[in-house]
């Protein structure tokens, strides 16, 4: 029996609604315990929607464009697909939701409609990264883009309990993202955070990591601002496309390399497999009352799909009641 309700944004995103639909019913299919509600336009959803018992329409006039100023937009339209869907999560009728929108929207909304976790002074967005050697989970991506140090002591501290409790890594290693290995390194900023984080003993603080380090999996959290952390996922996914289309375009311009690539195409399909963000479930807004999934912007069916499990795992989890206590615990030590 369904005991879990996420709330999925149909209207966010490149490939919205079509692509978002087809994302709910795979995970109905593969979940026997949830249930979804898409937000948005009845018609428009009804006209790409396979039926499904588990799957309801919730009516939303409005939609959110990423280029609209976030805050703004949350606070104004009050009937977009975005607000509905994390309004359900603060009235309790949905334990989370999925969207696949405006990045700055989405972290407005978690804020302002579904709001803060008592002890929390800024949310951040995690994602994990895959890595030469493993998943590792990079917070702030986006959320918060100037931090104090306190504020990435509390990124530490999330990111400890999501690595541990949602990607099922036993005693997380910790690591400040920085310029350098060296204690000395990194601005105030950092220095700070180092100091704070020191003082935590249930965190398995590993000093820092520099950028060259994130895709060979040297830590299993990585900690930085929002504008450091934001810039490094975007480089990362630009150089692994860019790499795509010059093989692409250096294979179709030899006979030779195309006969090639016939017998690398296994192993070539596996690599680019290993880093395909659809796998990895979108970012979670942490620090929120509730389960709050970003998906990514050109999400196709199978990352909704991932989005909607990693919302499904942080419900089952209790990931922000753990979060909570954990911060609790942390400002009376």
């Amino acid at each position: 029996m369904s005991n879990i309700t996420i709330a999925v944004d149909a209207m966010g995103g490149d490939n919205a609604p079509a692509e978002i639909c087809a994302g709910a019913v795979k995970a109905c299919k593969e979940f026997q315990d949830i249930e979804i509600i898409l937000t948005g336009n009845t018609e428009k959803i009804k006209s790409c929607l396979e039926p499904h018992s588990r799957i309801h329409i919730q009516q939303a006039s409005e939609i959110i464009d990423p280029d609209e100023h976030p805050a703004n937009a949350i606070r104004k339209k009050k009937d977009s697909s975005m607000r509905v869907a994390m309004e359900m999560v603060k009235s309790g009728d949905a334990q989370g939701c999925v969207s696949a929108g405006s990045t700055g929207a989405i972290v407005s909304g978690g804020v302002l409609v579904v709001g803060r976790l008592p002890g929390i002074d800024r949310p951040a967005l995690g994602v994990p990264i895959p890595s030469v050697e493993k998943i590792s989970f990079m917070l702030d991506v986006g959320a918060t883009v100037r931090c104090k140090p306190e504020n990435l002591l509390q990124f530490a501290l999330m990111g400890n309990i999501y690595s541990h409790k949602i990607l099922g890594v036993s005693n997380p290693d910790i690591k400040l993202l920085s310029n350098g290995t060296e204690e000395i390194k990194g601005d105030d900023t950092v220095l700070g955070a180092r100091e704070l984080i020191l003082q935590k003993k249930n965190l398995n603080f590993q000093g820092y990591i520099e950028g060259n380090d994130i895709v060979r999996g040297c830590a299993d959290v990585i900690v930085c601002d929002g504008f450091t952390g934001n810039i490094a996922l975007k480089l990362g996914e630009g150089i692994m496309k860019a790499l795509k289309d010059l093989l692409t375009e250096e294979v179709s311009q030899s006979l030779i390399a195309k006969s090639g690539m016939l017998l690398l195409a296994p192993v070539v399909k596996k690599l680019w497999s290993r880093f395909n963000y659809e796998k990895y479930g979108g970012s979670a807004l942490l620090g929120v009352k509730g389960a709050v999934i970003k998906a990514h912007g050109r999400s196709k069916s199978p990352a909704v799909f991932s989005a909607i499990s990693a919302a499904r795992n942080f419900i089952n989890e209790n990931a922000a009641e753990l979060i909570s206590n954990e911060i609790n615990i942390s400002e009376v030590k």
